[in-house]
């Protein structure tokens, strides 16, 4: 696995889970998370306890994350390893920070219930909906990271996110600086 993290000596790997809000990100993180005993950084509530935002949109019915704030606030953090890092975005991390990116993908029905049952309508609910229909962090994800380290992983039931979970704490295992 040279070339992104070459240079780099963690002893643990940093893994970064994304994906579309409703696909079990913060389900999954903290789970692997607990069996792993890394630590799981949950960026938006990063952002809400640091101030690390522009404001508020309405529209959206979220802060506006400052992308610079988030990464100097994570950089010595994330040098050292054994992060989980779960956001639902990827394209502003530095590349040299993560051994895998898990790209968690949901049915459109399942989460559609999901985002509904949180408050989820209008603009906010339609545009998630479509991001996961066209597959949008997926392809972020591919554009941002090498190929080799970016996994798509589906997340519709309980079930599938101890599958996960169980994988991933396997991948952590086998991993080697």
């Amino acid at each position: 696995m040279a070339g992104a993290n070459s240079g780099t000596r963690r002893q643990k790997p940093n893994i970064l889970i994304t994906g579309t809000p409703g696909t079990g990100k913060t389900t999954t993180a903290s789970a692997l998370a607990e069996a792993t005993s890394f630590k799981h950084i949950c960026v938006g509530d990063l952002v809400k306890d640091k101030n690390l935002h522009d404001g508020w949109d309405d529209q959206f019915e979220s802060h506006v994350i400052n992308e610079d704030l988030v990464c100097d606030e994570l950089e010595d953090i994330m040098q050292g390893g054994g992060n989980i890092v779960d956001y639902h975005g990827c394209d502003f991390f530095p590349e040299r920070w993560f051994d895998l990116v898990v790209v968690l993908q949901t049915e459109n029905s399942i989460l559609y219930d999901r985002l509904t049952r949180r408050g989820y309508s209008g603009t906010k609910l339609s545009n998630n909906i479509e991001c996961e229909i066209f597959q949008v962090m997926l392809e972020e994800a591919s554009d941002s990271y090498e190929e080799e380290i970016v996994t798509a992983m589906q997340s519709d039931t309980i079930e599938d996110i101890d599958d996960n979970v169980a994988s991933l704490t396997e991948w952590i295992q086998s991993w080697r600086p």
